[in-house]
């Protein structure tokens, strides 16, 4: 006969014999003899339930009921309940007092699907993990997708899916999940995709469309057949990749000037036969010829070229010796020898280069020398710094300007863009929101997209955390008002905001990769706020949110 405690464990520390009590705290004693498996007072774990976790801690007076499946690292806060059937794994984190129905699936990893030529099931797992803070309310059959974070109070009807974050107070249903209302008094707003700022954001996505293919013919060289980044200028290759981007966001398709196959031709046949770097232009223009990664131009076009390509259905035609060729000591000395001091950024384009270089090579099926991955994030690891969670120092001449700014570049190629967490994510909250105060950078006639994105993604990747949220939303909120206003009319972004005092200015004058840029940071600061889903558009290449390892 089955106990009726096992499907509702609620009061059985009140109404259970003594004989039922005793089998349950021997279970707890057996269960909690594993490494990372801590159990509070008076909790309840079902014999008929699957607890297989690496790690497992539970607050106070949490019931786990029959039929729940359980992976992965889990940490409760007390009060909490999982009813029969309720499925979490993954990298999941619940706060107190939360309350979950049957049946439903909270999974804090995801599969990848970076190429249709590996079935799914043969492709690695991703994890950027769960946060569910307290007092919230989730009924029966919800799924919550990785990556989320449920903010308190919150209630999540039954049947909902949750594909975005939840705000602090709010009641969501439906698929997706969609804001019914707020819990919090009606003097405080909740941001959603229903209020002003979402209602300004789905208006500047829709113009942005229309004015896309105007946008590109702006920018395209005919008699070259290549695009340029601004009328007047020279044809480069980050500008044949920019359109691309753009095209992708904006239309759902390669750039219309040109067959994909032109395009993808193009781009493979720049790449040097014997390194696999591709070259800057010449006046030709052809790339220089023979080169290696040492030229910065090199370097970034390891990550727009390869993005390029992959958004065209295609990748690099050759080898990038960059990852093929490096052994994992010689990786350690070239970290050693970057200029983390003196041009932290100069080091963080490198190690964004290194890292991707080394994914695109695993998309390839090429052979990377062993342990030069395990080197790369080994030395990122032990050299964070555990007061900024950053690489390298300050500068007395701009501040935490190259800090922060190599930071988004080092971690975006690695931790990012494999999908694993950083060091020491709430020191890297610090200092981003430290550096944003600084009216040298993000006043908002000083902005550029390079500063702003720089504090956009270490923001956006460390979300999940919760830490000083409030303050994250409120700068997130202010510098994507900002940005909207920086669009021009048929011409798209310049790559520095445009003002009376700064006009005319080549920075200023709208681009392709001014517009490519800022429609990145238009997304992931709305993301932040939360009214992403307004826009219409996902980045999904040099600065696509989800991580990209093969």
């Amino acid at each position: 006969m089955i106990d009726p405690f096992d499907f509702s464990p609620w009061d059985f520390w009140s109404r259970a014999d003594d004989e039922a009590r005793r089998r349950q705290l021997d279970t707890q004693r057996a269960l909690a003899a594993r490494p990372g498996w801590v159990f509070g007072t008076d909790c309840f774990v079902s014999e008929l339930a699957s607890v297989d976790n690496e790690e497992l801690e539970l607050g106070d007076r949490t019931y786990i009921a029959a039929g729940a499946y359980l992976t992965g690292s889990l940490r409760t806060g007390r009060d909490c309940s999982m009813n029969a059937y309720t499925v979490i794994r993954g990298t999941v984190q619940i706060g107190d007092a939360v309350r979950i129905g049957a049946h439903t699936s909270i999974i804090g990893f995801n599969h990848t699907m970076t190429t249709m030529e590996v079935e799914f099931f043969r492709q690695p797992l991703e994890s950027r993990g769960i946060r569910i803070g307290n007092d919230v309310w989730i009924g029966s059959h919800v799924v919550i997708l990785d990556g989320i974070t449920v903010g308190d109070h919150a209630v999540l009807a039954a049947g909902a899916v949750v594909t975005k974050d939840v705000p602090t107070g709010a009641i969501v249903g439906g698929n997706p999940a969609k804001l019914i209302r707020s819990r919090l008094a009606p003097a405080v707003p909740v941001d959603n995709a229903r209020d002003a700022l979402g209602m300004r954001v789905a208006a500047f996505a829709d113009t942005a469309r229309a004015q896309a293919l105007t946008v590109l013919d702006r920018s395209f060289d005919a008699r070259s057949g290549l695009f340029v980044d601004r009328p007047g200028a020279a044809p480069t290759v980050r500008a044949q990749c920019d359109a691309v981007e753009i095209a992708d966001l904006l239309l759902g398709s390669a750039p219309p000037q040109l067959p994909v196959g032109e395009q993808v031709d193009r781009l493979r046949g720049w790449q040097d036969p014997g390194t696999g770097a591709v070259a800057a232009l010449t006046s030709d223009p052809a790339p220089a010829g023979s080169t290696g990664f040492d030229d910065p131009d090199a370097a970034y076009h390891v990550l727009c070229v390869g993005y390029s390509l992959q958004l065209l259905g295609s990748g690099f035609a050759v080898p990038l010796t960059l990852a093929t060729t490096v052994s994992a000591a010689e990786t350690i000395a070239a970290l050693d020898d970057l200029p983390w001091h003196t041009n932290a950024w100069s080091a963080g384009h490198r190690v964004d280069a290194i890292g991707t270089a080394q994914h695109l090579s695993r998309l390839r099926g090429d052979s990377i020398p062993t342990g030069a991955t395990d080197a790369l994030f080994g030395w990122l690891l032990t050299h964070a710094d555990p007061r900024t969670g950053m690489w390298g120092s300050a500068a007395p001449e701009d501040g935490l300007l190259q800090l922060v700014n190599g930071f988004y570049r080092a971690s975006r190629g690695t931790f990012a863009q494999f999908g694993l967490p950083l060091p020491y994510p709430e020191r890297v909250i610090d200092t981003v929101l430290q550096h944003a105060r600084d009216d040298r950078f993000f006043a908002p006639a000083s902005q550029n997209a390079c500063n702003v994105l720089d504090i956009a993604h270490p923001l956006w990747l460390t979300r999940a955390t919760g830490y000083r949220s409030d303050e994250v939303r409120a700068l997130a909120r202010r510098l994507l008002e900002d940005a909207l206003g920086f669009w021009t009319d048929a011409a798209g972004f310049g790559f520095r905001a445009p003002d009376h005092d700064t006009l005319g200015l080549p920075e200023t004058i709208p681009g392709l990769q001014g517009t490519e840029m800022w429609l990145a940071i238009v997304w992931y600061l709305a993301d932040l706020v939360g009214v992403s889903e307004s826009l219409g558009y996902r980045p999904r290449g040099v600065h696509r949110p989800e991580a990209a390892t093969p």
